[in-house]
């Protein structure tokens, strides 16, 4: 019996040392954490870059020197981004607030585009072209004032520009088309050119109005692409990654 007692002891002994307490493997709950956090990552960049913000965009052309008003913006929304505090929110709009610089129809309003009277250093005239005003001068346009001074009756002297960079304000054409001989125009120019201006214009000079090419204005679209690209582009780079 003693025999029999003493080999059981020593088989479970045996048994007993072969087995083994589970141990707490801290590497893979540090692996989950990093793949729910990258997750969570991803999801918050893909969500704030399709959250949108209401702002201000121009319904028609404003000209520098002209009081925005509620009839001259339209609100629309817009994917921004970081860029959001460039532009004017419908909050924004206040009593007296004037465009320092050409809005055209369907460009946000930028902040740095918005001033005072005093900002805008700026005041509208009116001249008559003495030759054809092209068709792309409308309102909004950039041109360059030139004058021939009159020397004697049917004479004019060499033309010179009087205004380097005016804003044409409108078009005031009888018939109301652009492309004639004899438009009037109301030009927004620089409060100091305007003693020049009126200077020729009361000497009888002959007064034409070149247009200037100038940049491409932001609308709503090309700001939501500047912010964060489309849907389809953060598609396409996460099928990209997924891939490698």
């Amino acid at each position: 019996m003693k025999s029999v007692t003493i080999a059981c002891m020593a088989s479970s002994s045996r048994l007993g040392g072969h087995t083994r307490t589970p141990r707490f493997d801290a590497r893979f709950v540090v692996g989950i954490v990093l793949v729910i956090g990258s997750i969570a990552g991803v999801w918050g960049v893909v969500n704030a870059a399709r959250q949108t913000a209401p702002v201000l965009a121009a319904a028609g052309t404003i000209v520098p020197g002209q009081t925005v008003t509620a009839s001259d913006v339209e609100e629309v929304d817009a994917q921004l981004g970081d860029a959001a505090g460039a532009y004017l929110a419908p909050s924004d709009l206040d009593d007296g607030l004037v465009v320092t610089r050409t809005v055209a129809a369907g460009e946000l309003l930028p902040t740095a585009a918005v001033g005072s009277h005093d900002d805008a250093g700026v005041t509208t005239v009116v001249v008559q072209s003495a030759l054809e005003v092209p068709a792309s001068v409308e309102a909004g346009a950039t041109v360059e004032l030139w004058a021939a001074p009159l020397v004697e009756p049917g004479t004019h002297g060499e033309p010179a520009v009087v205004v380097e960079s005016a804003v044409v304000a409108d078009v005031l054409a009888d018939d109301g088309v652009v492309s004639q001989a004899g438009a009037r125009l109301e030009l927004v120019v620089a409060r100091d050119d305007v003693a020049h201006v009126l200077e020729h214009v009361s000497g009888g000079s002959a007064l034409s109005a070149v247009p200037v090419v100038t940049p491409v204005s932001t609308t709503a679209e090309d700001a939501s692409a500047e912010s964060g690209g489309s849907d389809d582009e953060v598609d396409e780079a996460s099928d990209g990654e997924s891939a490698e």
